[in-house]
């Protein structure tokens, strides 16, 4: 599943680490989600959707 993460954080010029931080979590998570590499609980989707301004349908892309 692709997402818009990485596009909408660096819109609000905050790195990994600060995206991390607001969300409780580590920068690693945030790497490896915007990398594809992991799927966040329906939780963390709500919350990174929170601080970037969004719905989780639109940071999230289903290309299957």
């Amino acid at each position: 599943m692709n997402n818009k993460i990485k596009e909408l954080r660096i819109k609000k010029g905050w790195s990994q680490a600060q995206l991390a931080d607001k969300c409780n979590v580590t920068r690693q998570t945030i790497n490896a989600i915007e990398n594809n590499k992991y799927d966040p609980s329906l939780q963390l989707a709500f919350n990174m959707a929170k601080h970037l301004d969004t719905m989780v349908d639109e940071l999230f892309i289903n290309d299957q």
